[in-house]
């Protein structure tokens, strides 16, 4: 598993929100995405971190990127790529715990 992150710095938190509404119907169709939450910061509204779990990063970005669902979800965020302050990959450790 691979996990994205992408930390966003917006004009609009609610205009974002609805568009990552929207391209979250494109991560639920892909086979490649395992899960996602989109996270507002607490002290700044403005600011957001997404995160995808990806079976693979080959998944990413060779699977989800050339199939339909990525133009979908593409055009869905497109307004605010270049809100975009932080893009990278990160591969999980065995330092981790979810409580349910």
């Amino acid at each position: 598993m691979i996990v994205e992150y992408i930390r966003y710095q917006v004009a609009d938190p609610a205009a974002f929100v609805d568009g990552y509404r929207t391209a979250s119907r494109s991560l639920d169709a892909s086979s490649h995405c395992l899960g996602y939450e989109l996270c507002q910061c607490d002290e700044d509204d403005k600011t957001f971190i997404v995160r995808i779990e990806w079976d693979s990063a080959d998944g990413h970005m060779k699977g989800f990127r050339s199939s339909p669902e990525f133009r979908e979800f593409f055009a869905a965020i497109e307004p605010w790529l270049g809100d975009i302050a932080e893009m990278r990959h990160y591969r999980t450790t065995e330092v981790t715990r979810r409580k349910a």
